[in-house]
């Protein structure tokens, strides 16, 4: 290969806002090609490592501001910028860094926000691997993490102390779904010098925008709905404009990016998120509604019930619900739990969710706070209700009922 004559770098061209009220337009117009690849309805999806310079001087003066220019495959590309624009866009955010998993998101946001010696407040609701990110990782680091009821506020505000920087919160919770209060969270918070971060992946930009809410900084599991076909891994850090270069400069300092390919993937699945979602909500209201008519059921999590003990928080931050939900069979041994799963047909039996497809699993939550005591050795089922057609799936969870009054 040789050296190019001449070079004109290429640099990202901030995507202006689509100027609409809309979600729906927006989710088709966000992001979309600019400059000399405008008129493409999707942008290329740009494979390279190195770029080649054809000067010491010109090499030089594309690194001295390495974000936003077409340097090196880590450091971004226009597939990877067309998607962060339009996330920042839907999320109403000033920045976002995409990572190879929402784990990683989560790792990204803590870790840029904390150093040794800082104690952080974390959700005793929270996604299970966090709790092995804090115990193991963070705590290694001479940070100190203490765990809070999602519920109580009061109590919330006991644990702050001097080197408090972080309260980390999700809204709905993993497994049993409480709805936080996070205006209050988050004025709470700041009021003692903390910045807030949320997981947002349940909701979705569509359905709930923690930076309006007060939030600092939102995280996404974007192998879920904003991927929304199981075929690529994905999460993203969305921050306020105050705090981007602070997330970035880690992210560029660690190196966790993401591949052009699921870039790609994950913005077409952006595409059909509002039509997604709307089908994915109408079928989860109504098993959710169906399993709560069950004998063999004692209790649903499903925000968007009335039944739910956070219904009204959720009216009021929300607008819209997914298709994730939790249920509590009538105490019974695990084989009978167990018999219900395997004999599903259109629910596979999966890690993760919001894919287009139906999943089950069993679980026995690990925590519960003093809000929501947990019996011990009480199973919970999760629910992930697909897009098939709704009537096919309450068949398919009646026929599993029938084995599990036969095991």
């Amino acid at each position: 290969m040789t050296r190019p004559k001449d070079f004109t770098p290429l640099e990202r061209q901030r995507i202006p806002h689509v100027g609409t009220e809309h979600v729906q337009t927006r989710l088709l117009h966000a992001g979309a090609p600019q400059g000399a690849l405008a008129g493409t309805v999707a942008p290329p999806t740009y494979h390279f490592s190195t770029v080649i310079y054809p000067s010491v001087a010109a090499y030089e003066a594309a690194h001295h501001d390495r974000f936003g220019r077409l340097i090196y495959g880590r450091v971004g590309s226009p597939t990877l910028w067309a998607l962060e624009d339009a996330l920042c866009e839907l999320e109403g955010a000033g920045d976002a860094v995409l990572v190879p998993s929402g784990l990683a998101a989560i790792h990204l946001a803590l870790a840029s926000s904390l150093s040794a010696g800082d104690h952080v407040l974390v959700t005793d609701a929270v996604y299970p691997p966090v709790k092995q990110l804090c115990h193991n990782v963070l705590a290694r680091w001479g940070i100190e993490v203490e765990f809070y009821d999602p519920l109580d506020m009061s109590a919330l505000a006991s644990r702050f102390k001097p080197h408090t920087r972080v309260v980390y919160a999700e809204s709905p919770a993993s497994h049993t779904l409480e709805i936080q209060d996070l205006p209050a969270l988050c004025a709470l918070a700041h009021a003692r010098g903390a910045r807030v971060i949320v997981d947002n992946t349940w909701a979705t930009p569509l359905f709930q925008k923690p930076l309006a809410l007060g939030a600092d900084i939102v995280v996404h599991a974007g192998t879920k709905y904003l991927v929304g076909h199981s075929d690529a891994m994905m999460g993203v850090v969305l921050s306020r404009a105050d705090m981007a270069s602070q997330v970035r400069s880690h992210w560029s300092d660690t190196g966790s990016c993401m591949g052009p390919d699921d870039a790609a993937l994950a913005l077409r699945g952006l595409r059909t998120l509002d039509v997604r979602l709307q089908r994915h909500q109408a079928n989860a209201l109504r098993v959710s509604q169906w399993l709560e008519q069950r004998a063999e059921v004692a209790r649903v999590f499903y925000p968007a019930l009335a039944s739910h003990p956070q219904h009204a928080l959720w009216q009021r931050d929300f607008s819209g619900a997914t298709g994730l939900l939790t249920f509590v069979p009538q105490p019974s041994a695990k084989m009978k739990v167990d018999a219900f799963a395997d004999a599903l047909q259109l629910f596979g039996i999966g890690a993760s969710w919001g894919g287009f497809e139906s999943l089950v699993l069993t679980a026995l939550p690990q925590r519960r706070a003093a809000s929501l005591p947990w019996p011990a050795g009480q199973y919970a089922v999760r629910l992930h209700v697909g897009l098939e057609h709704v009537d096919d799936l309450l068949r398919d969870l009646d026929q599993a009922f029938e084995a599990w009054r036969r095991a």
